[in-house]
């Protein structure tokens, strides 16, 4: 895995086996995104099994099958939709195709876990919502920025365990190195990608509302724009906002493209939390010019000043419990209010942001 490389970024967790034998079998349809492999990663270490892989590309079938062996090529999408093993789907299409997949996969009886972004309009939304209530299957979403990092899970576990009082701020900061020429051209075209507060904002607004325990928001303002990319003219290279949830948190992120190349990582992602009567700050992926390790988690409360680096330490629990809320029908991991609201809310950013150059 090159840390550089953000869009094929694909961590790798402790493993925490929670089925056994064949009793949890997943699929994926969908490689257009490179987050598609930290989804399967996650699964597999929970004890999944991964029978089944389709895309339209026969290359990145051959890659995906170079670093998961074990996997099949199916023939169609309806092979895999079809097989009544599959209990899974997952998948990692363009932005824009995400909720109609899902919603194949819905009406096809099984559960669905997509990457973020996991829809681009309210219309999706609205669809999306009508058949998880006729079919009563899940639409979970990979926030992995919160999901798969570290440094991130703990300082919820932090929160949880009151360790800085009452949430009143989240200020998250998402830098990605863009890479262009690597990326594929339907990257660059907005109704495609959904545009950057949809797309990597959904990250920042998850997070929001998981640390200050909204369970929803407003969009108070958002901005966006092209500075330094003429050349890619849909591409916004730019983008912020501010929230405030419905329990008076209060909420700013910034996300980019600017990820200078002299950077070990793929982008230098910070989260400060403050709370009533403490705070914490979150170095994911690097602490600049001292480690190239990420994971770094310093918090400040009434008992001192504290430092943890908790890489390999917390693992990605959120697949494990996601899969037993797939066979149990719980909501542990994740409740599908929650990721939908984080989507409603990075699309309504997006629809109202200002474009300021």
């Amino acid at each position: 895995m090159d840390k550089r490389d953000g869009m094929n970024y694909a961590p790798k967790g402790k493993p925490n086996v929670v089925v056994k034998g064949g009793e949890f079998i997943f699929a994926v349809i969908g490689l257009n995104h490179g987050h598609i492999y930290g989804i399967s990663n996650g699964l597999l270490e929970a004890g999944a099994i991964l029978k089944l892989v389709y895309d339209p590309d026969i290359e990145k079938v051959k890659a995906f099958q170079k670093e998961y062996p074990q996997v099949m090529a199916a023939e169609s999408e309806e092979q895999v939709l079809c097989d009544p093993e599959i209990k899974l789907v997952a998948g990692a299409c363009i932005t824009s195709d995400r909720a109609a997949l899902g919603i194949r996969v819905m009406r096809a009886g099984k559960d669905y876990l997509t990457d973020k972004a996991p829809l681009t309009t309210l219309e999706q939304l609205d669809e999306v919502k009508k058949v998880i209530s006729e079919t009563g299957r899940k639409y979970a979403v990979c926030y992995s920025e919160r999901l798969q990092c570290e440094s991130a899970i703990y300082a919820g576990q932090l929160i949880e365990q009151n360790a800085i009082g009452r949430v009143v701020q989240v200020i998250g900061m998402g830098p990605h190195r863009l890479n262009a020429p690597s990326r594929p051209d339907w990257f660059f075209i907005k109704e495609k990608y959904g545009g950057i507060l949809c797309d990597i904002g959904s990250h920042q607004i998850e997070q929001f509302l998981f640390y200050t325990g909204a369970t929803d928001a407003k969009v108070v303002n958002s901005k966006v724009t092209n500075y330094n990319n003429p050349n890619y003219p849909e591409l916004e290279d730019f983008g912020d906002a501010t929230l405030i949830g419905n329990n008076g948190a209060t909420g700013y992120f910034r996300v980019d493209w600017f990820t200078p190349d002299g950077l070990s990582t793929w982008g230098d992602g910070r989260t400060f939390i403050l709370g009533t009567e403490g705070y914490i700050e979150l170095r994911k992926y690097v602490d600049l010019a001292k480690e190239e390790t990420g994971d770094h988690v310093f918090w400040v409360n009434k008992d001192g000043e504290h430092y943890i680096n908790v890489t390999g330490q917390v693992g990605f629990p959120f697949f494990g419990q996601f899969i037993l809320d797939c066979i149990h029908r719980t909501e542990h991991a994740m409740t599908q209010a929650h990721a939908l609201k984080a989507a409603e809310l990075c699309v309504k950013a997006e629809l109202q942001a200002e474009w300021i150059v």
